[in-house]
């Protein structure tokens, strides 16, 4: 292994790794390039290896960083592995501070050695952002070729077909080959569907929460489920806090009159507001919002009344207070995840589209009037990606003229074996949250149901940030362990 540094945190051994993986994967395969033949190849395999690469990257290789925890009391044991695939899409690991700080992590140490690889892309894997996207295009203008299209085609290379692989390389190249039992949340279990669907013989067992994608995926068919919930999310909130609907009304009055910008300069606008609900699908989201929006306004007491009659009663004239834009810029930017809204809804691009994604949201929310900037009260969008994001935030406008190529195209790689997932042998223990903002328990049911060797456990209990507490991951190990399914897990 490419040891980087090792050190102790409270309650925890970490060692610090880097490898080299190609950048696109087409025309080669983790076994290959390994040098390891162990593994009869799957269907998918064999097919994303038989494809062609594009031109442009042949040769071109990123770093791929993985942190390896263990108790200090294990150090130097053989323990089986598990391997966390990360929400996003664009998320690196989790940085725990000990083992409480993220509840799966203290009952994960207790069985195992656990991997936390930075996707591609993400953390301290080669890192995306608006600079790298940009020296992409100028490459390509200066070959001359279409930069827009390159960046597209180099964006795409950031997908799930991709990360598996990584993943896949990791495990047989800096592991040995041993089987581990994978751990996904949310888009790490997109990632587990697509790593049972190509490379099932390296996972031993699996686990997810709040992230079995609809098979066959459809971007559209996802909204039209989870716009819904986005209004009932906004509206409980106000329910909850009925002072809060009167305060998001009155900034966005405020908003609406114009001249208002955000510390990086770009507009602060009703829309731009909305986004602020991007963590009404979390545990205590409804609080954060409320401290939130509790330090809106500059004058008087912070109340309405007071805000607005020091306005002269004129809403246009109302001041916000500087420290309440500013978290709302930290909560609106991209700065430190810019692939989490580039690439949120090519996540449900599997193989040759019948129709392009086209802003999936946004075509959605057209067609729902209560998401107005208008509508009061005001509707706040739990998650949805925008094209105006890639012309206002300066985060993402490097990525605009890409956006518009991809969003067009109906060209990407294959995630999905349906065949390979019925016939799945790899026990999957899954946790559906009932209530899900982001991937809708209907569609995560109905996928399950044709997934061989599947175990759905189906809760109103938790958030779909539900992980990252106490309960859930013991749950769903205490189960598999219970079924006999973690007996060959060494």
């Amino acid at each position: 292994m490419a040891l980087l540094s090792s050190y102790y945190l409270p309650g925890i051994y970490a060692e610090d790794h880097s490898v080299e993986v190609p950048l696109d994967w087409r025309g080669t395969s983790p076994a290959a390039l390994a040098g390891d033949a162990h593994d009869e190849p799957s269907a998918l395999a064999l097919e994303g290896s038989a494809e062609k690469p594009d031109p442009a990257f042949v040769g071109k290789s990123i770093k791929l960083f993985y942190r390896v925890l263990c108790s200090p009391e294990n150090v130097g044991r053989d323990l089986p592995l598990i391997v966390f695939l990360q929400g996003g899409p664009g998320g690196a690991c989790p940085r725990p501070l000990s083992p409480q700080s993220d509840g799966w992590v203290e009952e994960a140490l207790r069985h195992f050695r656990v991997v936390l690889p930075d996707q591609r892309g993400c953390g301290r894997s080669t890192r995306m952002d608006g600079a790298r996207i940009a020296s992409v295009g100028a490459e390509a203008a200066a070959q001359g070729a279409d930069p827009a299209r390159r960046q597209a085609d180099y964006l795409k290379r950031f997908l799930a077909d991709s990360i598996i692989r990584d993943f896949e390389y990791l495990r047989l190249a800096e592991f040995e080959g041993q089987r581990w039992v994978t751990l996904g949340q949310s888009y790490g279990g997109f990632l587990t569907l697509a790593n049972l669907s190509a490379f099932p013989a390296g996972v031993a067992a699996s686990f997810t929460c709040g992230g079995i994608p609809h098979v066959p995926a459809s971007a559209s068919e996802v909204y039209a489920h989870t716009f819904p919930r986005m209004a009932a999310k906004t509206r409980s909130y106000y329910e909850r806090y009925p002072e809060d609907e009167r305060r998001v009304a009155l900034v966005a009055d405020r908003l609406a009159a114009g001249d208002v910008t955000l510390p990086d300069g770009s507009p602060l606008s009703v829309r731009r507001l909305q986004l602020v609900g991007g963590g009404l699908g979390m545990k205590s989201a409804p609080e954060r919002l409320h401290a939130l929006f509790d330090l809106a306004f500059a004058d008087g007491d912070g109340s309405c009344d007071d805000a607005l009659a020091a306005a002269g009663g004129d809403a246009s004239r109302v001041r916000l207070f500087g420290g309440f834009v500013d978290q709302v810029q930290s909560m609106t930017s991209s700065y430190m995840t810019p692939l989490y809204w580039t690439l949120q809804e090519l996540i449900y691009a599997d193989a040759t589209l019948d129709a392009p994604i086209m802003w999936a949201a946004a075509r959605e929310a057209s067609g729902r009037p209560e998401f107005s900037e208008d509508a009061r009260p005001l509707m706040l969008f739990a998650e949805a990606v925008f094209p105006w994001m890639f012309e206002e935030d300066p985060s993402l406008k490097p990525f605009a003229a890409a956006m518009d190529v991809l969003m067009a195209d109906t060209a990407f790689g294959r995630l999905y074996d349906q065949e390979q997932l019925a016939r799945n042998e790899v026990p999957l223990y899954a946790a559906v949250y009932f209530d899900d903002a982001y991937v809708d328990s209907e569609l995560q049911l109905d996928t399950l149901s044709r997934v061989g060797a599947s175990h759905a456990w189906v809760t109103n209990e938790f958030e779909h940030d539900g992980l990252h507490g106490s309960v859930v991951f013991k749950r769903l190990y205490d189960e598999a362990y219970n079924r006999g399914d973690l007996k060959d897990v060494r």
